[in-house]
């Protein structure tokens, strides 16, 4: 489970500007968001809840002079509120959170019919629309990380061994075979199995290191067998340069 700020809390309690969209929240080198993922990334991990707010279940996050609050919402889960804590003072980040709340609860009965049975009110900190928004945008980073990652692990794998290799990314399986001959150079053969949208297979392709993105072709096979039923192939060149540099990084590793 990951940890994220909300906007709100980003912006105005750490002071952090919005980072680009390729750039996760939950993974913004801050020590309260680091803390934060650590301490709540094991559903059974350590829990100290706030127990002066009682419309909203919050949990304690604390690090160095760093205090915040977080809400387990499943994946992700949010960093509510931040603040420091100021060495001499009499002020408590927790008990100005509850006071912060208790007021808030205040106005809100003062405006709304039937009140509030709780002694907080909380709504005005939870994840709003450009939360999620922002969320669901980071999916797409997300989903070509693990693509990346995934490919060139096939591609390395079956470089070692000249075998076909295979892993399992975003609902679709990946095969990889590479041979290398004096006479065709390095070939590279894909496969895709699972209904997959063309968009996404033109970015598979494109992922592949030392292969021309233009040179793949259609393959009515993988080398030395057919296709299987929900399968589509593909094959091209690898720079024999590139796939040396890629064998020997491996093999250092």
């Amino acid at each position: 489970m990951t940890v994220r700020p909300t906007l709100r809390c980003l912006r105005d309690d750490l002071g952090i500007a919005l980072p680009p969209i390729d750039d996760p929240l939950d993974e913004i080198d801050h020590p309260l968001i680091r803390k934060a993922n650590d301490q709540f990334a094991v559903p059974a991990g350590p829990r100290e809840r706030i127990r002066s707010v009682d419309d909203v279940v919050m949990f304690k996050v604390k690090v160095q002079r760093w205090r915040g609050a977080v809400v387990e919402t499943g994946e992700p889960s949010w960093l509510l509120l931040a603040g420091v804590r100021e060495d001499g003072s009499r002020d408590d980040f927790y008990e100005a959170l509850a006071t912060a709340a208790v007021a808030a609860r205040t106005r809100y009965n003062a405006e709304h019919s039937p009140p509030l049975k709780s002694q907080t009110f909380c709504e005005q900190w939870l994840p709003v629309g450009e939360d999620h928004d922002r969320y669901r945008a980071e999916a797409g980073v997300r989903i070509l990380r693990v693509l990346r990652d995934t490919v060139r692990r096939l591609v390395c794998a079956s470089l070692l061994d000249g075998h076909e290799h295979a892993g399992e990314v975003a609902g679709a399986e990946l095969g990889v075979l590479i041979q290398g001959s004096e006479e065709r150079g390095t070939y590279v053969a894909l496969r895709i199995t699972g209904s997959v949208p063309d968009d996404m297979v033109a970015v598979v392709l494109s992922l592949v290191p030392g292969c021309d993105r233009d040179g793949w072709y259609p393959e009515f096979a993988m080398p030395g067998r057919p296709l299987r039923p929900g399968e589509q192939a593909y094959s091209n060149l690898m720079d024999p340069a590139e796939a040396a540099r890629l064998l020997e990084g491996r093999e250092a590793g």
